[in-house]
């Protein structure tokens, strides 16, 4: 059979039939790199400046498709510039600090037996480092194999020397101006990855968690019709009940005092038992149990509980403090039974009540989520595990009405996916309302434009409603939080001079000059070193990254913000 491409006259042609496209845009790609192409581009005079800033990509594994995604818009919109002569500023940046690189690392000495905390600070850090060094490289290759146009010999690092130096000079002007202070309250704890989190590492998930309705023992009232009588809490996190020191409820609200008629084993109640409840939920409670042999005692307001002392539910293992009723704004009827209990060591209102009403502020939990020595009968056991032996022993003591399975949208940290607790603990927190922050920031917000325009709402209803941000980590790979604390007076020590020469060593050395125990050197001739407390925390890497403004365009002696900053919608909290 005669082959009819002979028989039609077609064009001659150098291109080959097939597009062999992993081969020859391998050619193309160095083709580009042998002219030079990027300075050759470059030399070409130019009107005038585009600067698109790098968001940095982190550097701990192959580039998947948002990299690609992100990478390759920018490289669309800088070639645009380009045509049209813009000298078009774009720095490929790795964002190289935290915690999944520290993780990594940690991971493969548990392989090997051996406990991260026992190798010596300088060394764990210098294998983050390499680790960071190794995948920038090889992130770096694969951009550049997408046909990023680029110079890849021209990049930033948030662990370069000046890098860090300026991101400490950063945050030593926040120390300057007090808007950075250590504070002790509840902040969201991994305690997987033993260290606070920021908003930007949380993610929600739906959460299965353990909901028991318990009692308090009333003992002693000036209402004596209460003695006697139980106190009912709903609580979805029973591990915080040896954290428990007060009992809230609302003066808005309305309580019925009920006596059962008959025994229900089932709920530990027996025939005679009184307890209270708040009479909107009290019905739905009643019903929803089949309880019916019962009787209204009494009706009570809130104002007729401050005098109320009650016992701990766990009295029988050790928990033998007095539990006040405290007048709680926050407690309502919409779920629950009116009365809320109080572990001022965990949650934002338990906290602020805890400071309210000078209640002592209990540490219940360590680091890594093991209840602490001081915790009577349950000291060692872990928290995910300490809810059935809490459950367990309420209901040996009779004091458990019920549990059931109760799924809500939880906080989970986004990396380890493990649960989170709040949890008061000291740290260093940069004010929102200082300097007026807070609304300096809402002001710039309307000064740039926003695409899409839904974003603008976005990020302007998370820097409004933010709290103070939590800036400490309790870690090892990172940029140190360079402050040194007075020993006698507990403050930080703010001293401009101390803190330029700081900056001037980590300059030079990097910083694990901070981990060296250089402490004479970093405080100059002025100061005792015994008389200061050197911090060992680390900054959140959000902290770095959004310091990259300063060591990529104001180093560099550019005065002009950048003109576009294009980064996934997952970024709004950090960025």
């Amino acid at each position: 059979m005669s082959q009819f491409s002979d028989t039609i006259l077609l064009p001659k042609t150098h291109f080959s039939m097939r597009a062999n496209l992993s081969q020859t845009e391998k050619k193309w790609i160095e083709f580009w790199d042998e002219i030079n192409l990027i300075e050759k581009v470059k030399e070409k005079k130019k009107e005038k400046r585009f600067i698109l800033h790098d968001g940095p990509p982190y550097a701990n594994g192959h580039l998947h498709l948002g990299h690609a995604l992100n990478k390759i818009l920018k490289d669309i919109i800088c070639r645009a510039y380009k045509q049209m002569n813009y000298d078009v500023d774009y720095i490929p940046g790795w964002d190289c600090h935290g915690l999944p690189i520290e993780w990594k690392i940690e991971e493969n000495y548990r392989k090997k037996g051996k406990n991260k905390d026992d190798i010596e600070i300088k060394k764990f850090r210098n294998e983050c480092r390499q680790f960071a060094v190794k995948w920038i490289n090889i992130q770096s290759n694969e951009f550049n194999r997408l046909g990023i146009n680029c110079d890849w010999k021209k990049i930033y690092t948030t662990m370069d020397k000046k890098s860090e130096s300026i991101i400490v000079s950063e945050l030593l002007n926040f120390l300057e101006e007090k808007r950075l202070y250590l504070g002790h309250k509840p902040v969201m704890w991994s305690v997987v990855e033993k260290t606070a989190l920021a908003e930007a590492e949380i993610e929600y998930q739906e959460k299965k968690s353990n909901s028991i309705f318990t009692k308090f023992p009333v003992k002693y009232s000036t209402e004596k019709k209460l003695i006697g009588s139980n106190v009912i809490i709903w609580t979805t996190t029973p591990w915080t009940l040896p954290g428990n020191k007060a009992i809230a409820f609302s003066k808005e609200l309305n309580y019925q005092l009920v006596e059962i008629q008959k025994d229900y084993p089932m709920f530990n109640l027996c025939n005679g038992e009184k307890f209270l409840f708040c009479k909107t939920l009290l019905d739905k409670f009643l019903k929803k149990n089949n309880i019916s042999s019962y009787s209204i005692i009494d009706e009570f307001n809130g104002n007729d509980f401050p005098t109320t002392k009650c016992s701990h539910p766990l009295l029988q293992f050790g928990y033998k403090e007095n539990i006040p009723m405290i007048i709680g704004e926050h407690v309502n009827d919409q779920t629950g039974t009116g009365f809320v209990h109080i572990a001022p060591g965990h949650g934002i209102e338990d906290f602020e009540l805890g400071n309210k009403f000078k209640l002592e502020i209990p540490i219940t939990i360590e680091n890594n989520g093991v209840f602490s020595g001081n915790v009577p009968f349950f000291k060692g056991t872990h928290i995910f595990k300490a809810d059935e032996k809490i459950i367990d022993k309420l209901n040996q003591s009779k004091m458990l009405l019920y549990r059931e399975d109760f799924k809500h949208s939880y906080p989970h940290s986004w990396r380890s996916k493990a649960p989170l607790i709040y949890r008061a603990t000291s740290q260093w927190f940069i004010s929102m309302e200082k300097k007026d922050l807070r609304n300096k920031a809402l002001k710039a917000i309307e000064k740039v434009n926003w695409i899409p325009k839904i974003s603008k709402n976005r990020i302007s209803s998370m820097v409004k409603d933010r709290p103070d941000w939590c800036v400490s980590r309790q870690r090892s790979w990172g940029v140190p939080i360079t402050v040194f604390i007075n020993k006698s007076t507990g403050k930080p020590l703010i001293d401009k001079e101390v803190n330029r020469n700081i900056i001037l060593k980590i300059e030079e050395n990097g910083t694990d000059f901070w981990f060296s125990g250089n402490k004479k050197e970093l405080l100059t001739s002025k100061y005792n070193p015994d008389d200061f407390e050197q911090v060992l925390d680390i900054l959140d890497v959000w902290f770095d990254s959004g310091s990259s403004h300063a060591f990529v365009l104001k180093n560099r002696g550019i005065k002009e913000k950048a003109d576009l900053y294009l980064e996934g919608s997952d970024q709004h909290r950090g960025w």
